[in-house]
């Protein structure tokens, strides 16, 4: 039989033997061993279909990713994409990022055995490691910093031969994870998962080299955590769908997605692209490791979560809920339903001009049936953008139908900074004002300000910002005006000029403007 033939009958993976059904996960048996060849066919089967026959022929098929890196470019159009990529210093991890994403585009349906070896190339770890220092963030379990790492005796390359030896081996171990609790918008605590450094840069290296095959597959509709795409984006789009005349929209809320996700079924979808076992391997550390709560207990994630937090986490999120993307459009045109989806993360919006009946109860079935998660049916509505006084809340912004302030005319659609967004950056700039802050010098607390309103302003700057925008204004000046003349007894005179708002300006507070995120 040739190499490229397919044999007789149907042989599926192990990923594959239960594809059939999501909610059948225990017939999936484990099958030892990295570099089994799958066909192109079989690989592009959402995980709910039936496997089809494999084909023969391991040199052939490695011949055929070989091809990844057959392709040759010029040395001004390797920097163009090392560019594009956001990666300027390593030049061949982007090129090899390019070959990975054209391989995936060309053939929706091609699995990926062969990509361990990238995980610990020098300049994966390299690039690796300097993004993970560039976030910063807290130590992990094991209490160690960055600056630890960088004032320790072999240093950074002593850090990083270290993990190359382990990963090459594969002796590495993920350690536990360190959990943290940070307040949310509603009083409520949120849990996070800090991992070591060691672990985030190894996640970071495995993210480099399968992000670029997922990217190729990922909808149009998300827009979280994905290169070159942001929540603006999103909050457009939706904008845009309203504008388009879908102001039926199905706002859904699911509890606690992070801390859901089926462990057997995010290894399923991961499957659909990569069959490579030591990568799912490392996968499957991470997903598996103990969590360490504050006051010292340890749990385990007993098959579900994924760790908010962790480098890799968004990445798995948006894997899983592409296939509710796919589900979603495969209901709706098994009822007749014209939508559009957008999602950011776990946060998304269905918008349509009308319901067809079993549309919305056939999405959230599959939410909760096949996809194992939660709907919170108390947060997850219905919104009618045309009826009066409705109004739609996403990623902090709110939208509505206004009528014009000034002229008589038609309701147009506002959206802009919702009033509890307004709410978080005050408290903020309060606490930054607080009397206990009162030694600070002037220099220090105009910059501690400016950083945090700054940032607001332009995550904001989409929509119809300028009423929110004076009001955050006013609140930092008012508190401004009581911090200096709180340092002192005697109060605060004015040095630069003749009123506090021109006062303010000169030392360099900043002022929120439409125009100033617009340029």
């Amino acid at each position: 039989m040739g190499r490229g033939e397919q044999t007789g009958h149907s042989r599926r993976t192990r990923g594959d033997s239960s594809v059939g059904n999501l909610g059948d996960l225990g017939r999936a048996k484990a099958k030892r061993g990295v570099g089994g060849i799958h066909s192109s066919g079989e690989a592009g089967q959402c995980p709910w279909s039936e496997g089809i026959p494999r084909v023969k022929g391991n040199v052939w098929n490695r011949k055929r990713e070989i091809r990844l890196s057959e392709k040759t470019y010029t040395e001004e159009e390797a920097a163009h994409i090392a560019a594009r990529r956001g990666l300027p210093r390593f030049v061949k991890l982007a090129l090899r990022q390019e070959g990975l994403s054209r391989k995936a585009k060309e053939e929706p349906k091609f699995k990926f055995y062969n990509l361990y070896s990238q995980v610990f190339l020098a300049d994966t770890l390299r690039c690796a490691w300097e993004r993970a220092r560039v976030k910063d963030g807290a130590a992990g379990v094991d209490r160690m910093t960055f600056k630890d790492i960088e004032q320790s005796e072999g240093g950074v390359d002593g850090f990083l031969a270290s993990i190359q030896q382990e990963l090459k081996a594969k002796t590495y171990r993920a350690s536990p994870v360190k959990r943290v609790y940070i307040e949310k918008a509603n009083g409520k605590m949120r849990p996070l998962g800090i991992p070591t450094i060691k672990d985030r840069v190894v996640q970071t290296a495995v993210k480099l080299v399968i992000e670029p095959i997922f990217e190729a597959d990922f909808h149009d509709c998300s827009y979280g955590f994905r290169p070159g795409r942001n929540a603006q984006m999103a909050v457009e789009r939706v904008a845009a769908e309203i504008k388009g005349g879908r102001c039926k929209v199905y706002d859904a809320d699911l509890s606690s997605y992070f801390d859901t996700i089926p462990h057997g079924k995010l290894i399923l979808a991961i499957r659909k692209r990569i069959v490579d076992g030591s990568v799912l391997a490392l996968i499957r550390q991470w997903l598996k490791a103990t969590i360490v709560e504050p006051d010292g207990v340890r749990r385990n994630p007993r098959g579900k979560g994924t760790p908010q937090g962790g480098v890799i986490s968004p990445l798995l999120s948006n894997i899983y809920l592409h296939w509710f993307e796919t589900c979603a459009n495969i209901i709706a045109k098994g009822t007749g339903q014209h939508m559009a989806i957008v999602r950011y993360a776990d946060d998304f919006v269905i918008l349509a001009r009308e319901w067809k009946e079993g549309f919305r109860q056939g999405v959230e079935s599959t939410i909760e049936g096949r996809f194992g998660l939660v709907v919170n049916r108390d947060k997850t509505r219905c919104v009618d953008m045309k009826a009066p006084h409705e109004s739609l809340s996403f990623l902090g912004y709110e939208f509505r139908y206004v009528c014009p302030r000034r002229v008589a005319g038609p309701r147009y659609l506002e959206y802009g900074p919702s009033r509890k967004s307004v709410k978080r950056v005050c408290k903020k700039v309060k606490e930054l004002t607080n009397s206990t802050r009162g030694l600070i010098p002037v220099e220090r607390m105009v910059a501690d300000i400016n950083r945090v309103v700054d940032g607001w302003g332009r995550y904001f700057r989409c929509g119809y910002p300028s009423r929110m925008f004076e009001k955050v204004n006013w609140y930092v000046s008012r508190r401004m005006y009581l911090w200096l003349n709180g340092k002192s007894q005697r109060g605060y005179k004015l040095k630069y000029a003749e009123n506090y708002h021109a006062e303010f300006l000169r030392l360099g507070l900043l002022m929120l403007s439409r125009k100033r995120y617009r340029q």
